[in-house]
């Protein structure tokens, strides 16, 4: 498993646990959807004002976002990891999501990336069954990594694009 991590803001100051985080997270929804390790992913960190201009160019949309994913789909390649694609994360928006549901920065990366691994995987959320799937298998990951939100675990979380 490689994963790629650029941080390309400089608002938040971000530790090894993160990373550390990051890898634990991938490889509980690559094991949980099992699926092969042997695999890549690129992670970068933005600010609001770069994921605004990214979610304008890629989806239409004129505002930030918490998260973006790419996924590459079939992989270009026979041999060697499988091209999953890539994970755009605002960590301002993050942070600002992380107050507003009151738990963790750490707990909003994990549950941000695990989201966008889904997507990587081709799930997706715009029909109400597909989101209910979705959901669920979030809220599996967060509890393989042991990691529960301060509210009840029944309550609704918005769902990240």
């Amino acid at each position: 498993m490689e994963i790629y991590i650029d941080n390309r803001q400089d608002k938040i100051v971000l530790d090894d646990s993160i990373y550390e985080l990051i890898e634990k997270t991938i490889k509980e929804v690559l094991l949980l959807e099992e699926e092969s390790l042997n695999c890549e992913i690129s992670i970068s960190f933005v600010d609001n004002q770069e994921i605004r201009v990214l979610n304008r160019e890629y989806r239409g949309i004129d505002r930030e976002t918490d998260v973006l994913s790419f996924p590459l789909g079939d992989t270009l390649f026979t041999d060697g990891p499988k091209l999953l694609g890539d994970i755009i994360i605002s960590l301002e928006k993050a942070l600002e999501q992380s107050q507003d549901f009151g738990h963790s920065l750490e707990r909003e990366i994990a549950y941000l990336t695990a989201h966008s691994m889904l997507h990587l995987l081709g799930y997706d959320h715009e029909a109400e069954e597909e989101k209910l799937v979705m959901r669920r298998r979030e809220k599996e990951i967060m509890k393989r990594l042991g990691i529960f939100k301060d509210l009840k675990e029944n309550d609704d979380e918005k769902i990240s694009n």
